[in-house]
Order: structure tokens, then sequence, then C-alpha cells
């Protein structure tokens, strides 16, 4: 019998390490899921709130499907992500019932074993006093060790209660934590139910909008292309005054003024190696936004057939939003254009950061800024309510994807 409780408790020890070591395991994940989610919770409210903030009766089809688009995007992986939380609570819950199970059969056999003793030591006691025991003895070697064997097994009786206590307080704590993963599945899982009503809310009017579009969608197209136009013109005129920017900082190194790289000074390359030191932490260029249009070459939401070229990102802010530096540096241009809204330029080293579509300038050309100065306002179209900056960053003239810059853009 003792040799099959021992056997028992070892498999039964077993059984809970492993179960230990998994929700740990797990208990990290969920952790990292949380903060996932509640990141794109935040992000939704943004959305919903610049939208409702910037709505108006004469905002374009257009404008309402990129946003739209971008909100389902952002549903589409709440949804994923709470998915994968309501899972892995439910290996959790099993990781735990099987931690209890285990837990019940120990105390079991620790109940059993301390009764045994309880047990054994009344007959002892009974047969014949401790003294009787003792004095029984062959000699003092034996007596001693008789001595011994009863303090030692007084003390396994107490370390056996003890150890009572502390299973038993733990399969409570079991319990509990299970009755806790139990709720917490249920409000995920309400939740979820929620975010897929909405999701499929804004599936349907995103489909409405969209049979409306086909409808016109040689105007559409049309309005586009010109939009591409007037983008590229911009573009060119930037990569025309950063060429100038490189050409100017040759000459005053003493170098031919062809090279396509900045010459730079001793300072401006400490600027550039800190602004890279800081990939993926800068601040984004306004304090409340999201991104319609990521970079690179894209197809056109409405018309796939139709691309969209972004050497930036635009980001959707509120009405009368400050444009801010994302990065320390020199203001190296202020470009205005017939029928443009104005655009800085902000060179850190041989990085160069660009803010199109502002309605109110606040610096000057030659002036230093500081990370998060003011540059202006964002410019709000009073044709459709919309409030877009368009951001870039370029290095040496050729552009980088802001999203790999900008903290979590």
């Amino acid at each position: 019998m003792k040799q099959y409780n021992a056997i028992h408790k070892v498999i039964v020890l077993f059984v809970v390490l492993c179960s230990c070591t998994f929700v740990v395991a797990q208990s990290s994940k969920q952790k990292e899921l949380e903060t996932r989610r509640q990141e794109l919770r935040r992000e939704i409210q943004k959305i919903s709130a610049l939208q409702a903030e910037n709505k108006s009766k004469h905002q374009s089809e257009l404008s309402v499907v990129t946003g739209l688009n971008y909100k389902i995007s952002v549903l589409d992986n709440l949804i994923k992500v709470t998915n994968q939380q309501a899972n892995l609570l439910t290996r959790n819950i099993d990781a735990n019932q099987k931690k209890i199970t285990a837990l019940r059969d120990e105390l079991k056999v620790l109940k059993e074993d301390y009764a045994d003793m309880i047990v054994k030591s009344y007959k002892s006691k009974n047969e014949q006093s401790r003294i009787m025991f003792l004095l029984s003895s062959d000699n003092f070697k034996q007596a001693y060790k008789r001595l011994q064997y009863m303090k030692q097994y007084t003390e396994h009786q107490k370390q056996q209660g003890e150890e009572i206590k502390v299973k038993t307080a733990e399969l409570q704590q079991t319990n509990a934590s299970l009755l806790k993963q139990q709720e917490e599945k249920r409000k995920i899982i309400a939740e979820n139910r929620k975010n897929q009503n909405e999701l499929q809310l804004e599936r349907n009017q995103h489909q409405a909008l969209m049979k409306s579009i086909k409808k016109n969608l040689s105007k559409y197209a049309a309005e586009i292309r010109q939009k591409q136009r007037e983008a590229n013109k911009i573009d060119a005129e930037i990569n025309r005054i950063i060429k100038a920017a490189i050409a100017k900082s040759n000459r005053k190194a003493g170098k031919s003024s062809s090279s396509s790289n900045f010459a730079l000074t001793a300072e401006e390359k400490v600027l550039a190696a800190n602004f890279v030191s800081n990939k993926g932490k800068l601040p984004w260029p306004v304090s409340r936004g999201y991104v319609t249009v990521g970079y690179g070459t894209q197809p056109h939401p409405l018309n796939r057939s139709l691309t969209i070229k972004s050497n930036g990102v635009r980001i959707a802010t509120e009405k009368g939003a400050d444009v801010r530096a994302v990065f320390s540096g020199e203001v190296i241009a202020i470009v205005s254009l017939k029928n443009v809204n104005p655009i800085v330029m902000v060179k850190h080293g041989n990085y160069i950061t660009a803010y199109k579509n502002l309605s109110k300038v606040y610096v000057k050309e030659g002036q230093m800024v500081d990370t998060k100065q003011r540059l202006g306002t964002v410019f709000t179209n009073p044709a459709n309510g919309e409030s877009i900056l368009s951001f870039i960053i370029s290095k040496d003239g050729n552009t980088q994807n802001p999203a790999s810059w900008i903290y979590k853009m």
C-alpha cells in the first residue's frame, strides 16, 4: 500500500508540475493578447470618434469607404485576438480542471496516510508507553535509535498535517482562479458577439456604398486619377527641393554637387544617428489620428484596376489638429504651390520629414525645431469635413515607410 501511495504521489506531482508550467506560459500569452486587445479597442474608439467628428453631409463616398475599410480591418483583427483569448482561456480552464483533479487525488492520499499514522500512533500508545518502548531496548545504541525514530515519526506527522493544509489552500485558490477564468471567458465571448455584429453593420454599409459607387465608377476613376496627378506633382516638387538641398550640402563641403547623398557635418551625423536610434519610437505627427492610406504602390479600394502610389502615409485626424515635428531638426523649406496647401519640410541629418496639407504654418525656413514642436495646423476641407495630413520620411531623397519609424503606426 505504501509503495502504491508513493508511486501515486509521484504521478500526481508530475501532473501538477506540468499543469503549473503550462498555466505560467499561457498566462504570459494571455497578458500579451489582452494588451493587444486593449490597443485595438482604443483604435476603434479613436476611429469612431474622429469619423463622427469629421462627418459632413457633403462627405464624399470615396472618403467614407476609405474610413470603413480601415475600421473593418481593425475590427477583423480585434475579433481574431478575442478568439485567440477565448481559446487560450479554454486551454487554461482545462489545465486548471486537471490540476484540481490531481490535487484532490493527492489530498485523498495524504489524508489516508495521515489517518493511518494517527491510528498506528494511537495503537502504539495503548500497547506500551514510550518509556517502556525505550527501556526495552537491548543497548544504549538501540534506545538512541528508537528515540530518534519517535522524534522523526512525530515530525513526519506534523509535516503531513501542514502539507494537507497547503494543498487544501492551493486547491481552493485553483478553484477560485478557475471561476475567474470562466467569468472572463464569458465576458470575452459576449464582447466578441458585439464586435461581430458591429463588423457586419460596417460591412453592410460598405457593400451599399460600393454598389452606389459602381454605378458611377467612371466618374470616381477620373477623380482618383486626378488626385494621383496632384499627388505626383507635389511629390516631384518635394524631390526637387531635397535634391537641391543635397547639392548645396555637397558644395558647402567641397564635394561634387552631383552626389546623390547629403554631405554631413559632425553635428548632422550625430543628429542622423539619433534619428535612426529612435526608429519605431518616433511620435505621431498628430496627437490623434489613424492611417487611411499606407505607404507604397497599392490597388485603389474602390477600383482594383487603378493603383495608388503613396510616397508616405495619409492620416485622418481631428479638425484644427496641431501638426508636430516627429524629431528635432532644421526647417529646410516651406513649400507653397498654386492650389496646394502649404508643406513643411524638416531635415534630420540626411533624413527629411515632410508634412503636407497644412492650413497654418508656425515655423520659418532655417528655424531649428524640437521633437513634438508645433509646425502648423492641418487643413480641414470645408466641402467634406475631412482633416487629412500626408506625411513622408526620406533618406537622401529615397522615401521610407513611415510605419517602420513611427510608434505603433
